[in-house]
């Protein structure tokens, strides 16, 4: 008997979901596309809530930003839960090692006393303000709108928690147990941390998303990150010979470069939808900038001393210029 094999190519009656072939066309998507396009609850919502019975659940006019289409805010990143956790993995693995390094050669004991002090002073109190971070982060996902938008900030809030829990370990790490009581008495009462805690609470009380946005990821983290993590540890604390504080610090130097391509896109197309939006986002942006580096003006100086004003100075009209690349004039 004789078997003839032969292939038969099979077409598939649809290439992907209707909603997405509506928005893409009719083509295969993207893993990226169908775990973030066109899957915001919008309807049958069956309760108003009871906080707020004039807004609906999720309800896009609570922000002054105004979109016709929330889903353009896209992450440049293409990060859904499946690129994301292997991304953070990865440089956990890095992270893990950096820790196993210095703790195994013991190059935290080798540090100078004075940079492990200063170190301590300057970076273990920051895990407080990346919970504030966490928590802001998780409202903006909450009552966001569009999950474009949105997934990424519920990302951005799980690593604020991931950098408080490294903040931590170097904490205890360099200084043990004593290291977090005294960083937790410095955020509560010390005079430096004052300003950066009033401003993290008073964050926790913006209602508008999209301004919350602005100022915690914007404004506070587009300073705190250049001027702690390069100016301090890279620029002051390496060149002192505490190189082991930056490889405790990789992550958070790597996380901000990385985010930050996300935080501009978003600021780009919301200001380009129109001169509303350009207007509200100038506003925000200048404001909460401007008190974000009074806020850390004094912690600053905890590291470099007289030197602080010219680094924060500088650092502002480094932030300045990335911000009008947005379109969004200060």
């Amino acid at each position: 008997m004789q078997i003839d094999l032969r292939t038969v190519s099979i077409e598939p009656q649809r290439n992907t979901f209707d909603h997405l072939a509506r928005r893409f066309g009719d083509k295969p998507a993207s893993r990226y596309q169908e775990g973030s396009y066109d899957i915001q609850a919008a309807e049958n919502l069956h309760y108003l809530p009871t906080w707020d019975p004039e807004q609906q659940l999720y309800d896009p006019s609570i922000s002054k930003i105004i979109m016709q289409d929330w889903y353009a805010l896209k992450d440049p990143r293409q990060f859904y839960y499946s690129t994301y956790t292997l991304a953070r993995a990865r440089q956990q693995d890095t992270a893990e090692s950096n820790f196993d390094f210095v703790e195994s050669h013991g190059l935290g004991e080798m540090l100078p006393a004075e940079l492990r002090d200063v170190a301590l002073k300057v970076l273990v109190p920051l895990r407080h303000a990346a919970w504030g971070a966490n928590l802001n982060n998780t409202f903006i996902c909450g009552y966001g709108y569009g999950t474009t938008f949105t997934q990424p900030c519920m990302y951005h809030a799980m690593d604020n928690l991931g950098i408080a829990q490294y903040l931590s370990r170097l904490g205890l790490l360099l200084g043990d147990l004593e290291a977090l009581d005294a960083g937790k008495a410095a955020w509560l009462e010390g005079a430096a941390w004052q300003p950066l805690r009033r401003y993290v609470e008073d964050t926790m009380m913006v209602r508008d998303p999209f301004e919350l946005f602005v100022a915690q990821n914007v404004a506070l983290d587009g300073l705190l990150y250049p001027l702690v993590y390069d100016r301090i540890v890279d620029d002051f604390l390496s060149a002192r010979g505490a190189s082991a504080v930056a490889m405790l610090t990789q992550f958070m130097s790597d996380w901000s470069v990385e985010t930050r391509k996300w935080i501009d896109a978003v600021l780009k197309v919301a200001a380009a939808e129109s001169e509303h939006n350009r207007e509200v986002l100038q506003g925000w942006v200048a404001s909460w900038s401007s008190r974000a580096a009074s806020a850390l003006l004094p912690i600053v100086e905890l590291a470099l001393g007289a030197d602080a004003d010219e680094a924060v100075g500088e650092q502002l009209a480094v932030f300045k210029a990335r911000i009008q690349k947005t379109g969004i004039a200060l």
